[in-house]
């Protein structure tokens, strides 16, 4: 990432990354169309409203590991390979700990969190089960991340791809054996899930133990170091956060969505699982932009730098755009992958018209937050996506709503959130010495 032509290191880099991506959200799509097409729509209701509160989770500590990724880039840039090695041992032996976290909080503490989200009573009883085995498989969850985002950070984008290939292969074939021909129901479905997150986690765990390179892993020197876990968690705590403020955020837009009985819910459960597949690029540009700062920096390639963050900004805003009036078109035909209810298919496709043409603004956002994460300046998005996409979208939502109840009300949200992030993210960049490094 610190040398050559930034166009094709990004790309080149981002190209592995939408692949996986592409595998994870067909992964976390299985689920919702084998369950919507086997088992109705209360049941693809209870899957849908699973979503807000498994990233609320997930996402905290995902978040977390941020700091990591970022510590091992910069040190990887900068060629302290001593230090890559003492940061990737400390970030798994606290990846390690956090999976154990999450599955004793996820089986134990979200049924509560459904029914506080006013999960309708004909829902409410396969989301809590489907929500108890899902977190069964927190560890396996947790351990995946950690060691993908050690490839990342080391610029090695191609790695996570292979494991995700696997691992999606299993969900698809486990859901449809589980869900349609062995009758386990919605349990079966999060059963498949779980039992490929754990898959994943080991191949991926297992070749770092095995890797040439300053990154691998030694069981026996798996401990945290107390310096480097203090560096990690000042950049990866803000991030974590920003991760559960934005998933509060739309656990209430669920809430809400929620009041409208379970045809809202499937209709909009399926266009944001459609919604995944569109988001592929800005993600991946955004965690390559992430990497490039990250090592750009620690080499002190300081014009490399910002002339990387606007060719990368600039990709994944255009390629948004053009990914949002393909959606307008086709929305209506590959919403029919989770449903055939034509109410179903209204809501979804009206959220699809109301949200597509603004992409280019929340690839802007997110492009621009990759950036100054790389940075080290973490604090800085989560101010802004706790502003913007919190407090503003929750106080938006919860007084329209008042006085306009329909459903449609509640889709502006998304574009009127995005627009202020951007212009408060842009000012930023051009205010602010951002580029500037704590000793």
């Amino acid at each position: 990432m610190t040398e050559g032509s930034i166009t094709k290191k990004l790309i080149s880099f981002a190209i592995p990354l939408f692949f996986g991506q592409l595998l994870q959200q067909t992964y976390n799509v299985v689920d919702s169309v084998v369950v919507g097409n086997v088992l109705g729509k209360e049941a693809l209701a209870a899957v849908s409203t699973t979503g807000s509160l498994i990233f609320l989770m997930v996402g905290f500590i995902n978040g977390l590991f941020m700091g990591n990724n970022v510590i091992v880039g910069k040190r990887y840039g900068a060629k302290d390979y001593e230090g890559v090695s003492i940061a990737v041992h400390t970030g798994i032996t606290f990846a390690l700990i956090m999976g154990v976290v999450l599955t004793v909080g996820g089986y134990f503490i979200t049924p509560q969190l459904l029914k506080l989200m006013g999960t309708p009573e004909d829902v409410l009883p396969n989301s809590i089960t489907y929500f108890k085995i899902f977190f069964l498989g927190g560890l396996g969850n947790v351990i995946y991340n950690a060691c993908c985002g050690v490839f990342q950070a080391m610029g090695d984008s191609k790695r996570p791809l292979y494991y995700l290939m696997a691992s999606t292969c299993i969900n698809t074939v486990l859901d449809i054996l589980f869900v349609k021909f062995l009758g386990f129901g919605i349990g079966g479905a999060a059963g498949a899930t779980i039992i490929a997150q754990f898959v994943s986690a080991f191949l991926a765990f297992s070749k770092l133990t095995k890797v040439d390179g300053p990154h691998r892993i030694y069981i026996s020197k798996l401990a945290m170091d107390k310096e480097t876990i203090a560096k990690e968690l000042k950049i990866g705590f803000p991030t974590g956060i920003q991760n559960s403020v934005i998933a509060i955020g739309n656990v209430v837009v669920q809430s809400n969505i929620n009041a409208f009985g379970a045809v809202a819910m499937a209709g909009c459960g399926s266009y944001f699982k459609l919604e995944g597949f569109v988001f592929l690029p800005i993600v991946c540009m955004t965690m390559a932009l992430t990497t490039f700062v990250s090592q750009n920096l620690g080499a002190g390639n300081y014009d490399r730098v910002r002339k990387g963050s606007v060719i990368g900004t600039l990709i994944s805003a255009g390629a948004a755009e053009v990914i949002g009036v393909i959606t307008i078109v086709f929305a209506p035909i590959l919403l029919r992958m989770f449903s055939n209810d034509p109410e179903v298919l209204a809501i979804g496709a009206s959220q699809a018209r109301t949200e597509s043409l603004f992409y280019f603004l929340l690839a802007t956002s997110h492009a621009l937050a990759g950036i100054y994460r790389g940075a080290g300046k973490t604090t800085v998005p989560m101010l802004v996506m706790l502003s913007s996409w919190c407090l503003l979208r929750i106080t938006y939502i919860t007084v329209t709503v008042r006085f306009i109840p329909v459903v449609n009300v509640i889709f502006w949200a998304y574009p009127l959130t995005w627009s202020v992030s951007t212009i408060i993210f842009i000012i930023y960049y051009f205010k602010a010495n951002w580029m500037r490094q704590e000793k």
